[in-house]
């Protein structure tokens, strides 16, 4: 595969660091380099936002910015940056995350290999505040036939996706923090294939705010939608939906703090300190690699 486009979504709430770090991760740090990064500007942006972005389009001059002039979600913001993609395959990236150097070279090799594939993410480590702290690592199965029936079946901020593919299911559509899981059960119901690789390529920053946006009534509400359109779409029985909608849509109305421990608990790898140790080596290591490639 000769070209691919990075798509990206930032909105006024970001800090101009973990942008700078995160553009440093996908057009500098990388083994292979994309061919263009689309960055949705969704909203105004603060002065210290414009002048990163402004930063990185003299290294790369790749870089399209699509203004939009309100901030409208994520999923919109994807679906008009999408329009603007050259490149039928498309990497995402979340604007305060970090893809390791050989994110876009592991993940490359794979589709070279199995063109079938229309979504492809991988394993990823999770953070708080300092990157090189990794708590846990959050994988999705190789085969997402039963996965898919109870959790999202992919990491959405570590996919690469075939465009037509996306838009042949409809694109992003609103369903309250989870658009992705939305489009992944209306393309997996379309017979398209859904797989991740189980290589952290990925590091995803979690903050005390995470856990409070997976919870809370509009969540739930977006549970019941995912529910009904798994049901609709005959991807699960009359009884594993209505468990379905006691365990999920009940588990986004208990208090964050448990509901971040249940997480933790039943849907992360927990990392000791010698797996952190030899996961930061690991990590590091292909750090070195790629500064070097």
């Amino acid at each position: 595969m000769e070209h691919f486009s990075v798509l990206m979504s930032v909105y006024i709430r970001e800090q101009a660091a973990l942008l700078d770090r995160a553009l440093q991760s996908i057009l500098v740090n990388q083994s292979v380099k994309p061919s263009e990064l689309v960055l949705v500007e969704d909203g105004p942006l603060t002065d210290g936002l414009y002048h990163v972005i402004d930063k990185y389009r003299q290294i790369f001059p790749e870089l399209i910015s699509v203004k939009l002039p309100q901030n409208g979600g994520l999923g919109n913001a994807l679906n008009a940056g999408m329009k603007q993609c050259r490149y039928e395959w498309i990497a995402r990236m979340d604007s305060d995350d970090i893809s390791l150097p050989t994110r876009f070279e592991k993940q490359l090799e794979y589709l070279e290999t199995h063109p079938d594939t229309d979504v492809l993410g991988c394993a990823l480590g999770e953070f708080e505040d300092n990157e090189h702290e990794v708590m846990s690592i959050k994988t999705c199965p190789v085969s997402v036939d039963s996965y898919i029936k109870f959790r999202s079946p992919v990491n959405h901020p570590t996919v690469f996706f075939r465009k037509s593919s996306v838009q042949s299911a409809g694109g992003y559509q609103h369903c309250h923090f989870m658009e992705d899981y939305h489009l992944w059960i209306r393309m997996y119901a379309m017979g398209m294939q859904i797989t991740s690789l189980q290589d952290v390529l990925y590091l995803f920053k979690m903050d005390s705010s995470t856990q409070k946006r997976r919870g809370g009534w509009k969540y739930a509400i977006s549970e019941l939608k995912i529910q009904q359109l798994l049901r609709q779409k005959h991807i699960i029985s009359p009884v594993r939906y209505i468990a379905n909608i006691l365990i999920r849509c009940g588990g986004k109305l208990i208090p964050s703090l448990a509901r971040s421990c249940f997480y933790r608990t039943f849907f992360r790898i927990r990392l000791s300190k010698q797996q952190t140790t030899s996961f930061l080596y690991t990590v590091k290591t292909s750090h070195k690699e790629g500064d070097q490639s």
